[in-house]
């Protein structure tokens, strides 16, 4: 029986997978007392077990034993019964796992976010989350109808994975008329937040009871917070609290003028220095002219001075199964990145075929640095991958860009060119 250390802040959503798991297990895992989120997993004790700083992150108790990704910490506490008892239901389990990853916590994550206050709300962007996830339920529903649960007849880790990530989504955005077209999966989500191994956890769940309302103030006090912001107010702003609030609009019904509030979500690449490189004109040249002329001129157009190439590899290439599902999952990051485009470009490429793939990319954007967390809007996907900064001066950088931005050659593994798609 696993036992060991759970390192966590309250309430984290990807924590509770192995919370929840280790309740069915029997595995004694106990949360770290006194963790500080910023603080505890900054320090340098942290940080010699977990490099990356990241949360959740587990710790056996003989101390032979650190992982830090959530669906491996939940795997490693759980028992025979959850992981699944043959090699088929094992490989279910674990597409389910990777299609939770894939398809409905991005979507989830873009469209309930906003409405926490932990991203900037944009109507476009908004809207285009809950088409997603709602489609991605829909096909949950379907596979739900003839079915108690996700795998076999009893809850394996794929219920649990899937329903904490859909948490979030069950408590703040799927309203009652939302959940009246998806009752496979509101019986199914009920089954699990009712069974005693998950309450132990969660205690009772409630469910949204409304659609979600905008409140334009949530991200400026969040982010004002996060900048040292103390709780100092004064006489008039007390009053204007006491003051009887507003009905705020529904999002549907928000003017256009407050799809991009707060006024200051500029482009977070104008702090950087411009360069000489003009971005739309490559893009214009790559659009219109084949390989053998639009990559002469990258090269001949760009600016290392102002400008970084970079090599990004797809963290969990043994999660990939069907072709269509991993294309989806490049073309859902792309979508959550789309103010970047304007001085980003990429070749994202998908090798190999259904159950034996990998997806990498090249990028290219104005600063020397990770431009991600330039802006929390495009923070959702970019950890799931390993980035590498390129040598532009390097051979093998101008044959990875020649490769990649060709759509030929081969990944690491030998494994042929599939499909790829343009961030431009």
């Amino acid at each position: 029986m696993a036992a060991g250390v759970l390192y966590t802040y309250p309430e984290n959503f990807r924590a509770y997978k192995a919370l929840i798991a280790a309740q069915y297990s029997g595995a004694d895992v106990k949360v770290a007392p006194n963790f500080v989120f910023g603080e505890t997993n900054k320090s340098d004790e942290f940080l010699k077990k977990f490099p990356a700083g990241k949360v959740p992150a587990y710790e056996s108790a003989d101390g032979k034993v650190l992982l830090t990704e959530s669906n491996a910490i939940a795997y490693y506490v759980s028992n025979a019964a959850l992981r699944g008892g043959d090699l088929a239901t094992q490989a279910l389990v674990w597409q389910w796992a990777s299609w939770a990853d894939s398809e409905l916590l991005p979507a989830s994550c873009a469209w309930v976010f906003p409405y926490l206050g932990i991203m900037q709300f944009n109507k476009q962007n908004v809207e285009r989350a809950r088409t997603d996830l709602v489609s991605a339920l829909k096909q949950l529903d379907a596979h739900l109808r003839t079915r108690t649960f996700l795998v076999t007849e009893r809850v394996t880790l794929a219920d649990i994975v899937v329903f904490t990530t859909l948490l979030h989504a069950f408590q703040h955005v799927l309203d009652p008329s939302i959940r009246e077209e998806l009752q496979n999966v509101q019986r199914w989500f009920l089954t699990l937040a009712h069974q005693p191994q998950v309450s132990a956890v969660l205690g009772p769940v409630t469910l949204a009871d409304k659609p979600p309302v905008f409140d334009p103030k949530k991200y400026q006090e969040l982010t004002h917070s996060k900048k040292g912001g103390g709780d100092k107010k004064d006489k008039k702003s007390e009053k204007k609290e006491q003051a009887p609030k507003k009905k705020e609009p529904e999002p549907a019904d928000l003017p256009d003028e407050l799809d991009e509030k707060p006024k200051e979500s500029k482009d977070p690449f104008d702090s950087l220095p411009k360069g000489t490189f003009n971005m739309d004109d490559f893009k214009r040249c790559y659009s219109n002219e084949d390989e053998a002329k639009s990559i002469p001129y990258f090269w001949e157009k760009f600016d290392p001075e102002n400008y970084s190439i970079w090599y990004a590899e797809y963290k969990y290439p043994d999660e990939l199964a069907k072709v269509f599902m991993s294309c989806n999952l490049i073309t859902g990051m792309f979508q959550r990145l789309d103010k970047m485009r304007k001085q980003a470009f990429a070749s994202v490429c998908l090798f190999g075929e259904d159950n034996n793939s990998t997806i990498s990319g090249v990028w290219v954007w104005r600063g020397h640095e990770l431009a991600f967390p330039l802006s929390p809007d495009w923070q959702i996907d970019y950890e799931s991958y390993d980035w590498k900064k390129l040598d532009p001066a390097s051979e093998e950088t101008k044959k990875l860009v020649q490769d990649y931005f060709s759509w030929s050659g081969t990944d690491k593994q030998g494994r042929k060119f599939n499909q790829g798609k343009i961030f431009k």
